[in-house]
């Protein structure tokens, strides 16, 4: 099994800076009712909303080049 690192910091509202083994990442937004957009390190780009119930949205572009 191996060993994982993630760790997570609020840097300001609405603003967290995530870091794991391999890379970082910046989320912002995420009210109460509003989407988050992640940006990665790696050119990840993730826009992500919950939805009420057991239903969940989000939508993944990975960079070109």
């Amino acid at each position: 099994m191996g060993l994982t690192f993630r760790k997570s910091f609020r840097i300001l509202p609405g603003v967290k800076l995530n870091i794991n083994r391999h890379s970082w990442s910046i989320t912002t937004g995420g009210g109460k009712h509003g989407p988050r957009h992640t940006h990665s390190s790696t050119g990840r780009r993730t826009t992500s909303m919950d939805l009420p119930g057991p239903f969940g949205w989000r939508k993944t572009t990975t960079k070109k080049g």
